[in-house]
């Protein structure tokens, strides 16, 4: 299928690691320039020089998107490349494995780290991307949340956090001025996913055995999900095929949840 997206401006926070790598190379795969933010250097490095021998324009900008003020930078670095943005992909965030499993146990600083990252942090990129977005009369905002945004269970705070992106990209999808401006807000709610060197893979290598079992009882598939099958979702709802989807929570987890 054509998504139709050759020639748009994306940018991908957290973009060059697992789901976000996997979602920039997905918009890049689709004719889209793609920018990326992200921490670490090697990384960032290593997926725009792939992505510039995709044939399409790559730009890396080295930001913590926890702290205030580093939105803007790299907003402004990327609208002064390339002159605007139309598709903007919340991916930063993560903590879901802070913290203590007693919650008394857990200081309040990890409540407000988690939630900075996550929520925060698409608050200020999605409020600066929007006058960019007007402008051209279309745009695309995707935030990564989690089956833990559209149910109980996980460590609260990060449920929380998770619970706030959710809810802000329905309440802006539900706004007119913004969505007749040619603007869609959607959540897309990945469930366990397997990316190397994260939990899941530390899980799988302490006790290989304990692990296959925990997913032959505990996931329908019997398996993780891939980056791969969550990027394709997300590049679907920024191509104009998916113009009706619009303040969605779309969950990509295999039936791992339980919520309709």
């Amino acid at each position: 299928m054509d998504l139709r997206l050759q020639g748009k401006l994306a940018l991908v926070t957290g973009g060059s690691h697992g789901i976000g790598r996997a979602i920039s190379l997905a918009l890049a795969g689709e004719g889209c320039h793609v920018a990326i933010c992200s921490r670490g250097d090697d990384a960032r490095n290593d997926t725009v020089n792939k992505l510039l021998s995709m044939g399409v324009k790559a730009l890396g900008v080295q930001a913590d998107v926890a702290v205030a003020g580093e939105a803007e930078r790299v907003i402004n670095t990327v609208v002064e490349s390339w002159g605007g943005i139309d598709i903007l992909i919340n991916n930063a965030g993560g903590g879901g494995r802070w913290g203590s499993p007693i919650v008394e146990d857990t200081p309040e600083s990890v409540w407000n780290e988690v939630y900075e990252k996550n929520a925060l942090a698409a608050v200020r990129f999605t409020r600066l991307v929007i006058p960019h977005m007007r402008r051209k009369k279309w745009g695309r905002v995707v935030t990564i949340t989690s089956v833990y945004g559209r149910e109980g269970g996980g460590r609260p705070w990060f449920n929380m956090a998770k619970s706030a992106q959710t809810s802000m990209m329905k309440t802006l999808a539900m706004n007119h001025d913004l969505t007749r401006d040619g603007i869609t807000f959607n959540s897309v709610a990945p469930g366990a996913i397997a990316i190397p060197g994260t939990g899941w893979d530390e899980e799988r290598i302490k006790d290989p055995a304990a692990f296959e079992n925990m997913l032959c009882e505990s996931y329908p598939l019997g398996r993780l999900g891939t980056p791969e099958e969550v990027a394709a979702v997300v590049a679907f709802l920024c191509s104009d095929r998916a113009s009706l989807v619009n303040g969605a929570s779309v969950a990509v987890d295999g039936a791992e949840s339980r919520s309709f």
